[in-house]
């Protein structure tokens, strides 16, 4: 990845919303190159244009972390059923035993073991672990920085 891609990347991982102008100013770049490259990197689907909300802002003040393992017949399942929860806002599969971990948010804790006593009544759960938000501290921050994100893409 060029210099100038990795300058970009990394106020745009600081700031998306950053305006052309500036984010040409802060790169060295024309406007009309980072819009090409930007739309290059969109299309390639290594940039996805999205928004981060505050949760709690929105009233909904109870996130959890809940990692899942099931019987094996059941991970297919599992897996379509918190993909079209509402209230699931990230959703990965992962191994050593375990199928599932998702980020969950709800307006409150009783809403949120309401959801999981409904997991477990539909699922034969082997393993449940649900870890709390209590604060974020940070989200979406890797490769924010120059030249920390110059040094980790070189190492490819």
């Amino acid at each position: 990845m060029k210099k100038s891609d990795i300058k970009v990347l990394s106020h745009l991982r600081k700031e998306g919303r950053l305006p052309l102008t500036e984010l040409s100013r802060k790169s060295g770049l024309p406007v009309s190159t980072l819009h090409e490259r930007l739309r290059l990197k969109v299309r390639e689907g290594v940039y996805r244009p999205g928004l981060l909300l505050d949760f709690r802002k929105l009233g909904f003040g109870a996130t959890a972390f809940i990692k899942l393992a099931v019987a094996p017949e059941e991970k297919e399942r599992l897996v379509s059923y918190v993909r079209a929860c509402p209230q699931v806002n990230s959703l990965f599969r992962i191994n050593n035993g375990w199928h599932v971990l998702f980020e969950a948010v709800f307006r409150d804790m009783r809403a949120l073991e309401q959801f999981v006593e409904g997991l477990e009544s539909r699922f034969h759960v082997r393993q449940k672990e649900v870890c709390y938000v209590l604060d974020e501290v940070e989200r979406e921050v890797f490769l924010s920085d120059a030249e920390v994100a110059e040094r980790v893409l070189s190492e490819r």
